[in-house]
């Protein structure tokens, strides 16, 4: 079983902060490292994931209709499932939940859902007619 520490570093007025991952069995290099941008102070957080295989990290960026871009992080840690999504000047950390299709991943009043290179991003706290926070495309970087 792999075990890996996930170190996640907030600094003040960073896009993106500093962060480290303590292996403490044998875990590949492409182990998951998941940066987190704080709003106002100085943090850390270490959360520590169990893999019943590799951890896997991976960063896919979108374009969104409304102009912006987000770069999404994902942890695949077997059975653990994570996206770590920029919302609101902050990086909000999702867990996988149940779906029809696609991969649904929700944190806070949050759900993020992506299928087929599609993804939308909903506050599952408006009413369920509600037109998503922002609709996105994955960036292919293949030719």
């Amino acid at each position: 079983m792999t075990k890996a520490k996930i170190l996640f570093g907030a600094v003040l007025g960073a896009a993106l902060a500093t962060s480290a991952v303590a292996q403490e069995d044998v875990a590949p290099p492409s182990a998951a490292v998941a940066p987190v941008a704080g709003p106002s102070t100085s943090a850390s957080l270490v959360i520590t994931i169990e893999s019943a295989g590799d951890i896997e990290r991976s960063v896919t960026p979108y374009q969104c209709d409304d102009g912006q871009s987000l770069s999404v992080q994902y942890i695949n840690a077997v059975p653990n499932f994570l996206a770590i999504v920029p919302v609101d000047g902050q990086n909000l950390v999702m867990a996988t939940a149940l779906s029809a299709s696609g991969a649904r991943y929700v944190g806070g009043p949050y759900e993020w859902w992506t299928h087929q290179g599609e993804a939308t991003l909903r506050d599952l706290t408006q009413d369920e007619d509600a037109e998503p926070l922002a609709t996105c495309t994955a960036i292919s970087n293949t030719p």
